[in-house]
Order: structure tokens, then C-alpha cells, then sequence
């Protein structure tokens, strides 16, 4: 009789730099599973390590643990799931591009302040905190 290879989640941990905390956490989020020995411990199947891998992995290119377990869940059916990933990708490329656009517009109007003040100093007011940014239209 084979028996099947069952981790702790110290070796887990040892094996893939996630601290136990994270492990946990994965676990309470169904990315990763455990049975619990009769002596209470956490056991893992090897693969655990794999998955492991590949949640560090995914979470490097930007995808929530809740897309990641998506992408376990679709996988788990016995479907490749790499089609969805890349329309996720291509979803995060598009939002990067909004987010880019916006911080160039708001470095513009910070620019132009900056350009501003330095050629006018405004004029204190009594119950000014600071005249420069009293003069910033909301």
C-alpha cells in the first residue's frame, strides 16, 4: 500500500517561503486545503506546494486571491482556465492604462503649481496655513 506524501505546515512553509499565517489565510479562502491528523496538526497533500507556488506567482501579475481561487476552482473542474486568465490580464493592461493616464493628468496640475508659486508667492492672510495651498481651487 502506497501512502500518499502529507506535509505540515512548517515543511509547506520551508518549501515555499509563505509564512504559516499565509497559510492559514490561503486555507480559509479554500486556495489550499489540509485534513487534520489525529494529533490535531494540519496535514497537506505535496501538490499543496505547487499551488502555493502558483498563488505567489499569479499575485506577482497583479490577480486578487479571489481571481486566483477562480483560476484554481476552473482547473480543478479539469478545464484549463488560461484563456480567462488572459482576459483578466488584458483587463489589468486596460485599467493600468486608465490609472497612467490619470496620474500623468494630476503630475500636469501639480507642474503647473509648482510653476506657479515659484513665479508668485501669494500674500499671506491672517488665518492662512499656508498661502500656496489657499490658493488651490477644489
Amino acid at each position: 500500500m502506497i501512502t500518499a506524501i502529507r506535509l505540515k505546515i512548517g515543511e509547506v512553509r520551508r518549501q515555499t517561503g509563505v509564512a504559516v499565517g499565509a497559510l492559514r489565510y490561503y486555507e480559509s479562502l479554500a486556495l489550499i486545503h489540509s485534513e487534520r491528523g489525529d494529533n490535531g496538526y494540519r496535514y497537506y497533500p505535496q501538490e499543496t506546494v505547487r499551488q502555493v507556488q502558483f498563488i505567489k506567482k499569479a499575485q506577482t501579475l497583479g490577480f486578487s486571491l479571489e481571481e486566483i481561487r477562480e483560476i484554481l476552482n476552473i482547473h480543478q473542474q479539469g478545464d484549463i482556465p488560461c484563456e480567462w486568465v488572459q482576459s483578466l490580464l488584458q483587463d489589468k493592461i486596460e485599467q493600468l492604462d486608465h490609472q497612467i493616464q490619470q496620474m500623468i493628468t494630476f503630475k500636469s496640475e501639480l507642474e503647473h503649481y509648482r510653476d506657479r508659486w515659484a513665479t508668485n508667492q501669494p500674500r499671506p492672510q491672517t488665518d492662512d496655513i499656508c498661502p500656496l495651498i489657499a490658493t488651490v481651487s477644489l
